[in-house]
């Protein structure tokens, strides 16, 4: 028995009941689990989600629908990590259990029933999927306020590559004045549209605050049969990779490909980069969750007399 989904793909268990169904068959099929429970009477057909690197991103972007389209009254604007997924903008370890939301008041702001609403307004919302998202400079600067180093430095890189300029996102935070101003002002110095993933900007924060001399982003080599263009390479020796088919001990590989055609593929790359002289470093999320990324990074930069 199919369930009748709005325009977004949702199952509305508002929808359903008007259709002569009960919440008996919804909690059956969540149990089973062909549907996905996203909150306030809200559910997503579990092979509307593919499973993947991208499956909690997908997830939440269609409870952030969800919870943006329910009402009847103006369509709340959403913010911060919502705001984010709305746009499509990778995040490093955002918070999914909530969705953001702006009060449209001053004051403070409030959590309430998975709902986080901050204070505030916005005053030229984007609209993406009919839903009214805060621009794409400003749910940057609001990320990167709230973060840590690697978060908002991950937040703009991945704003940059979207489309928006430093200029934007150098007008948006002068307007904040509050605690997390001065970590995005930080980040936002180092800010740069070449870090192509979450793991890339995670990499290099890592290396910002360890002090390492700082590596030319996506530079191409010209080896014997390819044109290799790499993640980081420092003074034409050293060469980084951040592995992004790996994550969380799982391995994700594009159709056509295996995880053995992967490594068969990367090790040719790797011996031509080699028969360059430059030495080539790999690394893992894993490598960067455990701490070993910067000690791997610098032993090899002092071999080659990169750092002091």
């Amino acid at each position: 028995m199919d369930l009748p989904v709005d325009r977004f793909g949702i199952v509305r268990r508002s929808l359903v009941l008007r259709h002569g169904h009960s919440d008996d068959l919804l909690k059956s099929r969540t149990r089973s689990g062909e549907l996905i429970h996203l909150g306030h009477g809200a559910y997503a057909p579990a092979g509307s989600v593919s499973d993947g690197p991208g499956y909690d991103d997908a997830v939440y972007r269609l409870r952030c629908l969800a919870f943006a389209t329910a009402g009847r009254g103006a369509a709340p604007v959403l913010s911060h990590q919502s705001a984010a997924a709305l746009h499509r903008l990778p995040l490093l370890k955002p918070d999914l259990t909530r969705v953001h939301l702006l009060s449209g008041q001053s004051g403070r702001g409030y959590q309430r029933h998975q709902r986080h609403l901050h204070p505030g307004h916005a005053l030229n919302p984007t609209v993406i999927d009919a839903v009214r998202v805060t621009s794409l400079e400003r749910t940057a600067i609001d990320v990167a306020c709230i973060g840590d180093f690697a978060q908002a430095l991950t937040a703009l890189d991945g704003a940059l590559r979207l489309g928006a300029t430093l200029d934007g996102l150098r007008t948006e935070l002068a307007t904040r004045r509050r605690r997390g101003a001065a970590m995005a002002q930080r980040a936002l110095e180092f800010a740069d549209a070449g870090a192509e993933s979450v793991g890339e900007s995670w990499s290099r924060a890592q290396f910002i605050l360890a002090g390492l001399p700082p590596a030319q982003l996506q530079v191409r080599y010209r080896c014997r049969t390819r044109s290799p263009r790499v993640d980081f390479s420092w003074g034409g020796r050293l060469v980084g990779e951040f592995d992004g088919m790996v994550k969380y001990g799982r391995t994700y590989a594009r159709p056509g490909q295996t995880p053995a055609s992967i490594v068969a593929k990367e090790k040719r790359r790797e011996d031509e980069l080699r028969a360059l002289g430059v030495m080539v470093v790999r690394w893992l999320w894993v490598d960067l969750e455990r701490g070993r990324v910067v000690p791997e990074v610098l032993r090899w930069l002092r071999h080659f007399d990169l750092v002091r």
